[in-house]
Protein backbone atom coordinates (compact mmCIF):
# COMPACT_ATOMS: atom_id res chain seq x y z
CA UNK A 1 0.00 0.00 0.00
CA UNK A 2 0.82 3.39 -0.61
CA UNK A 3 0.91 5.97 2.01
CA UNK A 4 -0.33 9.61 1.24
CA UNK A 5 1.53 12.18 2.32
CA UNK A 6 1.07 15.48 3.71
CA UNK A 7 1.90 17.63 0.12
CA UNK A 8 0.05 15.15 -1.14
CA UNK A 9 -3.40 15.68 0.80
CA UNK A 10 -2.63 19.47 0.52
CA UNK A 11 -2.82 19.35 -3.07
CA UNK A 12 -5.86 16.95 -3.28
CA UNK A 13 -7.27 19.73 -1.15
CA UNK A 14 -6.48 22.42 -2.95
CA UNK A 15 -7.69 20.75 -6.37
CA UNK A 16 -11.01 20.08 -4.18
CA UNK A 17 -11.60 23.60 -3.59
CA UNK A 18 -10.28 24.83 -6.94
CA UNK A 19 -13.17 22.98 -8.35
CA UNK A 20 -15.49 24.09 -6.11
CA UNK A 21 -14.49 27.55 -6.51
CA UNK A 22 -14.68 26.79 -10.60
CA UNK A 23 -18.23 25.77 -10.18
CA UNK A 24 -19.30 28.34 -8.38
CA UNK A 25 -17.83 30.78 -11.07
CA UNK A 26 -19.41 28.97 -13.94
CA UNK A 27 -22.85 29.05 -12.28
CA UNK A 28 -22.37 32.79 -11.38
CA UNK A 29 -21.41 33.33 -15.07
CA UNK A 30 -24.07 31.23 -16.03
CA UNK A 31 -27.29 33.90 -14.43
CA UNK A 32 -24.93 36.69 -15.50
CA UNK A 33 -24.92 35.93 -18.90
CA UNK A 34 -28.59 34.69 -18.91
CA UNK A 35 -29.97 38.93 -16.88
CA UNK A 36 -27.60 40.10 -19.81
CA UNK A 37 -30.03 38.28 -22.47
CA UNK A 38 -32.80 39.78 -20.56
CA UNK A 39 -31.56 43.34 -20.20
CA UNK A 40 -30.75 43.07 -24.21
CA UNK A 41 -34.48 41.85 -24.78
CA UNK A 42 -35.57 44.70 -22.43
CA UNK A 43 -34.08 47.25 -23.65
CA UNK A 44 -34.75 46.09 -27.64
CA UNK A 45 -38.16 45.74 -26.84
CA UNK A 46 -38.60 49.46 -25.01
CA UNK A 47 -36.92 51.07 -28.17
CA UNK A 48 -39.21 49.95 -30.30
CA UNK A 49 -42.24 50.87 -27.98
CA UNK A 50 -40.10 54.43 -27.65
CA UNK A 51 -39.66 55.41 -31.39
CA UNK A 52 -43.53 55.27 -32.20
CA UNK A 53 -44.12 57.03 -29.02
CA UNK A 54 -40.96 60.26 -29.79
CA UNK A 55 -42.94 60.38 -33.32
CA UNK A 56 -46.30 61.11 -31.83
CA UNK A 57 -44.66 63.43 -28.93
CA UNK A 58 -42.78 65.10 -31.80
CA UNK A 59 -45.89 65.41 -33.89
CA UNK A 60 -47.34 66.82 -30.77
CA UNK A 61 -44.92 69.77 -30.27
CA UNK A 62 -44.82 70.76 -34.04
CA UNK A 63 -48.17 71.23 -33.59
CA UNK A 64 -48.50 73.04 -30.01
CA UNK A 65 -45.65 75.23 -31.90
CA UNK A 66 -48.46 76.17 -34.71
CA UNK A 67 -51.09 76.19 -32.69
CA UNK A 68 -48.78 78.78 -30.29
CA UNK A 69 -47.70 80.69 -33.38
CA UNK A 70 -51.85 81.29 -33.98
CA UNK A 71 -52.14 82.65 -31.01
CA UNK A 72 -49.43 84.41 -31.43
CA UNK A 73 -50.85 86.48 -34.35
CA UNK A 74 -54.20 86.62 -32.81
CA UNK A 75 -52.36 88.84 -29.29
CA UNK A 76 -50.63 90.87 -31.85
CA UNK A 77 -53.55 91.82 -34.00
CA UNK A 78 -56.05 92.31 -30.66
CA UNK A 79 -53.09 95.02 -29.24
CA UNK A 80 -52.87 96.45 -33.08
CA UNK A 81 -57.10 96.89 -32.66
CA UNK A 82 -56.96 98.20 -28.89
CA UNK A 83 -54.27 100.87 -29.80
CA UNK A 84 -56.16 101.93 -33.18
CA UNK A 85 -59.08 101.87 -30.81
CA UNK A 86 -57.70 103.81 -27.91
CA UNK A 87 -56.34 106.25 -30.57
CA UNK A 88 -59.41 106.89 -32.11
CA UNK A 89 -61.20 106.79 -28.33
CA UNK A 90 -58.70 110.28 -27.77
CA UNK A 91 -59.17 111.65 -31.27
CA UNK A 92 -63.12 111.92 -30.36
CA UNK A 93 -62.57 113.19 -26.57
CA UNK A 94 -60.38 115.62 -27.78
CA UNK A 95 -62.36 116.69 -30.82
CA UNK A 96 -65.89 116.49 -29.25
CA UNK A 97 -64.93 116.61 -25.92
CA UNK A 98 -64.00 119.99 -25.02
CA UNK A 99 -67.07 121.84 -27.27
CA UNK A 100 -69.94 119.68 -25.65
CA UNK A 101 -68.49 120.26 -22.35
CA UNK A 102 -68.56 124.04 -22.77
CA UNK A 103 -72.12 123.36 -24.78
CA UNK A 104 -73.77 121.46 -21.43
CA UNK A 105 -72.27 124.14 -19.19
CA UNK A 106 -73.93 127.05 -21.05
CA UNK A 107 -76.78 124.94 -20.64
CA UNK A 108 -76.95 124.51 -17.14
CA UNK A 109 -76.60 128.21 -16.75
CA UNK A 110 -79.26 129.40 -18.92
CA UNK A 111 -81.17 126.46 -17.32
CA UNK A 112 -79.99 128.03 -13.37
CA UNK A 113 -81.28 131.31 -14.79
CA UNK A 114 -84.48 131.07 -16.51
CA UNK A 115 -85.08 128.20 -13.13
CA UNK A 116 -83.62 131.06 -10.62
CA UNK A 117 -86.49 133.64 -11.89
CA UNK A 118 -89.46 131.52 -12.21
CA UNK A 119 -89.15 130.48 -8.83
CA UNK A 120 -88.81 134.12 -7.69
CA UNK A 121 -91.77 135.08 -9.74
CA UNK A 122 -94.17 132.18 -8.42
CA UNK A 123 -93.06 131.32 -5.36
CA UNK A 124 -93.96 133.32 -2.06
CA UNK A 125 -91.67 135.04 0.17
CA UNK A 126 -92.54 133.21 3.14
CA UNK A 127 -92.90 129.81 1.68
CA UNK A 128 -90.00 127.61 2.48
CA UNK A 129 -87.75 126.84 -0.45
CA UNK A 130 -87.23 122.65 -0.68
CA UNK A 131 -83.81 120.80 -1.85
CA UNK A 132 -84.52 117.84 -3.95
CA UNK A 133 -81.34 115.15 -3.09
CA UNK A 134 -81.33 112.01 -5.20
CA UNK A 135 -84.93 111.87 -5.74
CA UNK A 136 -85.93 112.89 -1.97
CA UNK A 137 -87.54 116.31 -0.67
CA UNK A 138 -85.93 117.26 1.68
CA UNK A 139 -87.38 120.10 4.33
CA UNK A 140 -85.74 123.84 4.48
CA UNK A 141 -84.73 122.71 8.47
CA UNK A 142 -82.54 120.03 6.98
CA UNK A 143 -81.17 122.03 3.99
CA UNK A 144 -79.89 124.50 6.95
CA UNK A 145 -78.67 121.70 9.08
CA UNK A 146 -76.83 120.13 6.13
CA UNK A 147 -75.36 123.55 5.55
CA UNK A 148 -74.03 124.39 8.74
CA UNK A 149 -72.38 120.38 9.75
Amino acid sequence: MHTVSGGEVAGILVAVFWAILVSFLAVALARLAQTLRTTTKLVADVTDQAVPLLADASAAVRSAQTQIDRVDAIASDVQEVTSNASALSTTVASTFGGPLVKVAAFGYGVRRALGGRKEEMSAPADQARRTVMVGRTLPAARRTKRKKG
